[in-house]
């Protein structure tokens, strides 16, 4: 099969650029989101488990923390959901690790952290969001944001090299964990974004996008739009998305764009965001290329645009949505970047209940110095419009940690909060580290990751601690017996790993929720992971993610590094992110494949 080689932008070959294009069919485990080649599920709130707030230390070196350790989240969008609801939880410094098996979802992690905290001042509120919906949802950006992502990427490539400059300007990001060539390709990746290689043909993605389609569809391709009311109307509705629009579900099949925020002709650059590497077979040999490999069968619209806080966008009208996924996406975004503006920008001084709730027109007192992350949105705006456990339960594409809300005298500022990466192949060698021995009060798999799940992994959970499966819930090319015997399997898995069912509350048919069993009595629990009743749950519904497959994948072209590990998943591996989860009452990318048979990746969660 011919190949496109990324340096020159042309085919190694007679055929065109899209035959490069074959990946990972949805039901391998493609997938939609935005790193390369992943499918998303709803957004959920990574809730650990409830602290007393009676147990809590006043100092700043006493202050409770909450260690998750998330596998193949993606796209960061559990992260920002769970630090946007932190106001409704006793004060916890957050420590995220992640593990992705590939460096794009890395960087578009990062990518994406580094706009939910850009400054208010230089990026408005409204303008913050499209930006986000549109790099993380659409194949095709507007020549604005395509320059932003020009301009983010050109900034972090010069970041990542250079340890203390990172630290002083992102002071939320560690690389620590990565290794140095690690480093050198996702330097590399942030190249590549930038423009390093000009012109749309260094990444042609409407033909690549074309081409993954009819590889997809094949004999059906003439007949597309007939397979995507099918797809729709027979499956993602039964499945409870039923606000997705026929109008916009076709559109993205047809051409990627999800949010068309704008004139359909004002998109027309490539999201090189959604690139990634492979390793394919070329004439007997194994050739790297950069492609599309995500999803291109579910959609981004389950993880923010099928449940909303504010019930009137679910409203009905002659039993039809009067609200578009796309509507409500936008909705939920822009509150979930209104309450993320706390951690990015100093409003006010810390302890000062005023201040907290007047936003920047309160100053520090004297001698006291301004944290990094000082303001936070009063505690009764917060809350306003939150449904209880019992009202509802949201089957949400992202996930937020939810905990416990205890009442407090004052709205003090957030704890600053860490993302830490880990190296890519490390999930079979984390317990061998002493540092990482019951670290963790949340673990986080994604379906493409289950097959990683191991007594060892458990290991790294501390008693009493929380585990959330994401299921395949929403992945269209799977039948309903094929989501039981997921389901089924992750559960075995689960127990073989040291974790016994949660019972109690509403089930699930996105997340499976697990604790950790055995000597997780109460007399023996972690501080950190006490029982308590734990705050409504928030989450948002899951995604594909856009990670590339991470089997054949390659690591970036322009690195040389060898590919990832191949993720050996069942076609019905792809879901998406943790939920948050109740302590029971006794003690919230890609995948890897070869040539031959593609599973289907796209981002997020781009294999997501």
């Amino acid at each position: 099969m011919p190949l496109w080689t990324p340096s020159s932008g042309t085919l190694r070959g007679t055929a065109p650029v899209e035959t490069e294009a074959r990946g990972p069919s949805p039901a391998e485990g493609g997938c939609r989101g935005r790193s390369p080649g992943r499918k998303l599920q709803p957004a959920i709130i990574l809730s650990g488990p409830p602290v007393d707030p009676d147990s809590q230390a006043e100092t700043e070196h006493e202050t409770p923390e909450l260690n998750v350790l998330l596998l193949g989240s993606v796209d960061g969008r559990h992260l920002l959901r769970t630090l946007a609801r932190a106001a409704l939880w006793p004060r916890r410094r957050f420590h995220f690790y992640v593990l992705e098996n590939n460096l794009e979802a890395v960087a578009r992690h990062i990518l994406i952290f580094s706009l939910a905290l850009e400054d208010p001042e230089k990026m408005g509120l409204q303008e913050r969001s499209e930006t986000f919906l549109e790099v993380w949802g659409n194949a095709l950006l507007r020549p604005p944001v395509a320059a932003f992502v020009r301009a983010q990427a050109g900034r972090l490539a010069h970041l990542v090299p250079e340890p203390d400059r990172l630290a002083e300007q992102l002071p939320w990001l560690s690389l620590g964990a990565l290794k140095f060539r690690e480093r050198d390709a996702l330097e590399a990746v942030f190249r590549f974004w930038a423009g390093g290689e000009k012109g749309p043909e260094a990444f042609p993605m409407s033909r690549l996008w074309d081409s993954r389609l009819r590889q997809y569809l094949g004999s059906r391709y003439d007949a597309r739009h007939g397979v995507s009311d099918w797809d729709l109307h027979m499956k993602l509705h039964d499945r409870g998305a039923r606000v997705i629009h026929t109008r916009e579900f076709r559109r993205w099949r047809d051409t990627g764009v999800a949010f068309e925020l704008r004139d359909s002709s004002a998109y027309h650059v490539p999201n090189r965001t959604l690139a990634s590497g492979r390793l394919l077979s070329h004439r007997g040999e194994r050739v790297a290329a950069r492609g599309y490999w995500g999803d291109i069968a579910t959609g981004p619209f389950v993880a923010f645009g099928i449940e909303a806080d504010d019930e009137t966008l679910l409203r009905t009208s002659n039993g039809q949505p009067v609200k578009t996924a796309c509507e409500i996406t936008e909705h939920n975004v822009a509150e979930l970047f209104r309450e993320m503006a706390a951690w990015g920008h100093p409003r006010a001084a810390e302890g000062d209940p005023e201040q907290v709730q007047g936003g920047a027109e309160g100053s520090s007192e004297p001698g006291q110095s301004s944290q990094k992350f000082p303001g936070i949105y009063p505690r009764e705006r917060m809350t306003k419009g939150l449904k209880t456990d019992e009202e509802s339960h949201l089957q949400a594409s992202s996930v937020c940690l939810t905990l416990p809300v205890f009442p407090s005298p004052a709205a003090p500022a957030p704890e600053p909060f860490t993302v830490h990466f880990l190296s890519l192949d490390s999930a079979h060698t984390l317990h061998h580290k002493s540092c990482y021995m019951g670290q963790f009060q949340l673990l986080y798999v994604a379906c493409g990751m289950v097959h990683l799940l191991s007594a060892e992994l458990g290991a790294c959970v501390a008693p009493g601690g929380r585990l959330i499966v994401e299921l395949a819930q929403f992945l269209v090319d799977l039948r309903q017996e094929q989501l039981q015997a997921f389901s089924s399997r992750v559960g075995e898995l689960a127990q073989a790993a040291g974790f016994a069912p949660q019972l109690g509350g509403k089930p699930s048919d996105t997340f499976a929720r697990f604790y950790k069993a055995g000597d997780s009595a109460p007399g023996h629990e972690d501080p950190a992971v006490e029982s308590g009743t734990p705050p409504p749950e928030v989450l948002a519904p899951p995604l594909e993610a856009t990670d590339p497959p991470s089997e054949d994948r390659t690591q970036p072209l322009e690195s040389g590094n060898p590919p990832s590990e191949p993720l050996k998943l069942t076609s019905e591996s792809q879901a998406s992110l943790l939920e948050a989860s109740v302590p029971p009452t006794g003690s919230q990318a890609p995948k890897s494949e070869n040539q031959t048979v593609p599973p289907e990746t796209k981002y997020p969660i781009p294999d997501i």
